[in-house]
C-alpha cells in the first residue's frame, strides 16, 4: 500500500502521527468497552456482565493453559487487556479509515511492524524481568546454557527469533487483510456499475473472514505471550 504518514520529531524521538492516533483510539475503544459492560456488577449477572465474565474466562484460560498450577494469576489482567487491545486494534482498520490530504490518519494500529514490535517487546521484556526476579541474575545467565553449555549461542538466538515471530506474525496477517481489502476496493471502481455489483459480496466475504483472522491473531499473540513468559519461569 502506498500509504503517507505524518511524523512528529519530540526530544529527538520521531512519532508516527497515525500509529500514535490509531493505537490511542484502539486503547480508548477497549476502555469503553469494559466499562460499560462492568456497570451493575450483581450475584445473578445480566447479559452485559455474563459477555465481561466470559472474556475474562476466556483469557484466563489462556493463562492457565500456559502456567503450572495458579503460578500465572498475575498475568491474568495483562493477557485480558493485551488481547482486547489487540483484537480491537485489528479490527479498527476494517470498520475506519481516516486519510486527509493524502496522509493515512487512523487504521489499524496492528497493520505497522513498529506497533507490533513494540507489543511483543513488552511481553519479552516482562518475561525476562520476571525470571530474574524469579532465579536472580545468575539463575536467570545460567538457564541460557541449559539443558546443555554448548546450546548457548542457540538459546540467545531463540530470544531474537521469538522476538520476530512474535511481531511479524501479527503484522503479517493484519496487513496482508488490509491490502486485498483495498485491491477489492480498486477492482470495484475499476468497470463501473458491473465491476461493483461484483465486488461487494466479495469485500463483505473478506470483511467478515477479516474479523476471524484478526481474533485467532489476537488470541495467538496472548497465548504465545504467556508461553514465553512461563518459559522463563521454568528451568529445563
Amino acid at each position: 500500500m502506498d500509504d503517507k504518514y505524518k511524523f512528529i520529531d519530540f526530544l529527538g524521538l520521531r512519532f508516527n502521527v497515525a500509529n500514535c492516533l490509531s493505537a490511542l483510539i484502539a486503547a480508548i475503544l477497549v476502555f469503553i468497552l469494559v466499562f460499560s459492560l462492568s456497570r451493575k456488577i450483581q450475584m445473578r449477572p445480566g447479559k452485559a456482565q455474563n459477555v465481561l465474565e466470559w472474556m475474562i474466562d476466556f483469557t484466563n484460560g489462556i493463562v492457565k493453559q500456559a502456567f503450572q498450577g495458579d503460578s500465572g494469576n498475575r498475568f491474568s489482567l495483562y493477557a485480558f487487556v493485551l488481547f482486547l487491545f489487540i483484537f480491537i486494534s485489528n479490527q479498527l482498520g476494517l470498520i475506519l479509515q481516516v486519510k486527509v490530504g493524502g496522509y493515512t490518519y487512523l487504521k489499524s494500529p496492528t497493520a505497522n511492524p513498529i506497533v507490533t514490535m513494540s507489543l511483543a517487546l513488552v511481553s519479552l521484556l516482562l518475561a525476562h524481568y520476571f525470571s530474574v526476579k524469579k532465579w536472580g541474575f545468575g539463575g536467570y545467565i545460567g538457564n541460557f546454557a541449559r539443558p546443555v553449555s554448548f546450546l548457548t549461542p542457540v538459546n540467545l538466538l531463540e530470544e531474537f527469533t521469538n522476538f520476530l515471530t512474535l511481531s511479524l506474525r501479527l503484522y503479517g496477517n493484519i496487513f496482508a487483510g488490509e491490502v486485498l481489502l483495498a485491491l477489492i476496493g480498486t477492482v470495484a471502481k475499476s468497470f463501473g456499475i458491473v465491476s461493483f455489483v461484483v465486488a461487494i459480496p466479495i469485500e463483505m466475504i473478506w470483511q467478515g473472514f477479516s474479523v476471524f483472522i484478526g481474533a485467532i491473531q489476537a488470541y495467538v499473540f496472548t497465548t504465545l505471550s504467556m508461553v514465553y513468559i512461563a518459559r522463563k519461569m521454568t528451568k529445563e
